[in-house]
């Protein structure tokens, strides 16, 4: 690698370790012509794949999309940002590992709804409005209660989105 000071055409390592997350590789260098010392970091380049919208129009995967879905969804909601972080990168990494170069975005919306569904069911109920384009207040309902039966581990750890009385 050549030195950022003064160009030389090699510079050597004279330490490795871990990133705190394990995700990539920090080293140490040291330019023997001018002796200057800094780091630089390896991480694996994987890719991730295109997004198929509607209408067939492609376009590259945006991190910064999806942590604005997130965040909209999760609006005045009591969820820490950590736990955002957390979702968005089980999603990465999820697109990552599916080896496919294209995915839609129907598949994308998908694996927002299921990490939502385990942030927070009100935030769920919000995406799943606006994505499955509900039109009237049945559809809310409809899936509330398919929400309540798919989640019976999570009953008690937040309030009751149709109240006491519709659930017993």
């Amino acid at each position: 690698m050549h030195c950022p000071f003064c160009q030389h055409e090699d510079t050597r390592v004279i330490d490795s370790r871990l990133t705190e997350d394990g995700s990539s590789v920090r080293r140490r260098r040291e330019c023997p012509q001018c002796g200057e010392r800094f780091n630089t970091y390896e991480t694996a380049e994987l890719k991730l794949p295109a997004i198929v919208k509607s209408g067939e129009r492609r376009e590259a995967f945006d991190e910064r999309k999806l942590r604005v879905s997130f965040e909209r969804a999760l609006q005045k909601r009591p969820v820490a940002s950590d736990d955002v972080d957390s979702s968005v990168r089980v999603i990465v990494n999820d697109l990552r590992k599916s080896g496919e170069r294209e995915v839609s975005s129907r598949q994308v919306g998908e694996l927002v709804m299921r990490e939502l569904k385990k942030l927070d069911q009100v935030a769920y109920v919000r995406f799943a409005s606006v994505y499955r384009k509900f039109e009237d207040m049945q559809a809310f309902r409809e899936e509330i209660e398919k929400l309540e039966r798919d989640l019976p581990e999570l009953d008690g750890l937040q309030l009751p989105l149709l109240g006491e009385a519709k659930r017993k």
